[in-house]
Order: structure tokens, then C-alpha cells, then sequence
């Protein structure tokens, strides 16, 4: 059955059957963080981690910090929700907050932020879009919670990709146990928690499979061809659960 629902996944992706779109699981070098955007037809939905004794901040629609760009600043205030002022210039905290903390939890020294808010926002904030494309992103990390420059060498850029969820019956974006990133990848996968998988079959965009391995922190894939593909995962609960990767 999952082979088939994978057959049909071209079919789905050029048509309307898509309602949610995701970036899935990127990693931001220099930093040690990770994002993860997902958006729906009114929410916009980010999963920031990152050193928990650490500022953490992101910038949307911008590959710099422009006056006027729009952020997310996880930081020692109550404060999330930014406004850029230009390099070395401390970002404005708008006057309405519009990101809601989902969760907030620490484990090893690692802090998991989910935080949502309308895609929309409000009154100068980025408008994110529930539909497929890239979006340009910039990140820093601090020393400290307490707001301050990042210093050298604790930014970067990013282009983030949004495709489709999966809306297939044995895939449930909410209860999925292993990310996979660098995605888009260009030879080396890694898996996130690949102890809750068995094994893993990877099918391209027409069905067919093309790799089939014992799950492991990482997998190479570059003697794939260059497109969409799907990982499915028999997890050792017995369920089943898929991601969707670009190879470049």
C-alpha cells in the first residue's frame, strides 16, 4: 500500500491535495542550530534549537540585516518578535508580539523552541506564504541570553526550501520520530534519532525504489540522480513513517 500512496505522490504534488508545506529539518552551520518552518492556510509554525545558554535569532525574507528586515530573537526578555535596525545596530522589539510559544524545553544543553504565529503577522512583520518556494533567511547566535552582538563567526545565511507534507494515511507530520538533514543534500544525509528506525527504503518520484539499508546516522546518496525523493522508515514500534528529500 505505501508503495502505491508513494506512485501517486507526483500526482499529488502537481495538483491542490497539498494544505501544508514544510522545510523540514535544516541545519545551520556556524551555529549549531537547526529550523524546521511549517505552514498551514492560516499559521505559521518554526522549530528553533540551538545551545541553551545562548541568544538565538532568525531573519526572514533578507540574506542580511537590513533595516526594516523582520525576526524571531529568543533571548533573556519576553521579547521574540523583532524588527532590524542594520548591522551593528541592536534590533527594535516590535510593539505587538505576535510569535505564541508552543514548547519550550532543554535536554543536554540543547533548548527546542516551537513557535507559532498567523502568516501574516502583524503591522511590518515578514508574510510567510502556505505554498511551495524558497525563503531567504539570515541566523546569529549570541555568548548569552542577554541580547548582544553575536560576534565573529556566529551568523550566516540560508535559503530554506518549502514543498508539500506528505497528506498520505501513514504519514502524520505531528508524530514523525527521525529527521533527515541537510535537505535539499548533496551527498551525505544524516538521521536524526535512526535508533527508532530498523531499516529504510528510499523510492524516487516515480515509485520506484532505489536504495533499501539497515537505518544508520547516515546515508550516502550521492549516486542518486538529481530530483525528489521519499524515505520510508519501518520503525521499531512497528509503524511506519516517510520524508521527502531534494538531491542536488
Amino acid at each position: 500500500m505505501a508503495k502505491n500512496l508513494l506512485k501517486m505522490l507526483p500526482l499529488l504534488i502537481g495538483g491542490t491535495m497539498f494544505s501544508q508545506f514544510s522545510t523540514g529539518v535544516v541545519s545551520l552551520p556556524t551555529t549549531a542550530m537547526t529550523i524546521k518552518i511549517d505552514t498551514d492556510a492560516t499559521n505559521v509554525t518554526m522549530t528553533l534549537t540551538g545551545s541553551s545558554t545562548a541568544w538565538l535569532g532568525v531573519g526572514f525574507g533578507s540574506e542580511g540585516m537590513a533595516a526594516g528586515a523582520d525576526g524571531f530573537i529568543y533571548n533573556s526578555t519576553a521579547n521574540r518578535d523583532y524588527t532590524f535596525n542594520g548591522v551593528g545596530i541592536t534590533p527594535s522589539a516590535d510593539a505587538v508580539q505576535n510569535w505564541t510559544e508552543v514548547s519550550n524545553t532543554v535536554a543536554s544543553g540543547t533548548r527546542t523552541l516551537v513557535v507559532r504565529r498567523t502568516l501574516a503577522g502583524g503591522a511590518g512583520d515578514f508574510a510567510f506564504t502556505n505554498s511551495a518556494g524558497t525563503l531567504p533567511i539570515f541566523y546569529a547566535k549570541g555568548a548569552a541570553l542577554a541580547l548582544a552582538n553575536h560576534g565573529s563567526g556566529n551568523r550566516d545565511f540560508a535559503t530554506l526550501t518549502l514543498l508539500p507534507s506528505l497528506a498520505v494515511d501513514d504519514t502524520n507530520a505531528f508524530t514523525k520520530k527521525i529527521g533527515v538533514y541537510p535537505n535539499p543534500v548533496k551527498d551525505v544525509l544524516n538521521l536524526s534519532n535512526s535508533d527508532k528506525a530498523n531499516s529504510l527504503k528510499i523510492y524516487d518520484s516515480t515509485g520506484k525504489q532505489v536504495l533499501s539499508q539497515k537505518s544508520a546516522a547516515t546515508i550516502d546518496v550521492s549516486q542518486l540522480m538529481k530530483g525528489i525523493y521519499f524515505i520510508e522508515f519501518e520503525n521499531i514500534d512497528g509503524s511506519k513513517s516517510y520524508e521527502k528529500i531534494i538531491k542536488n
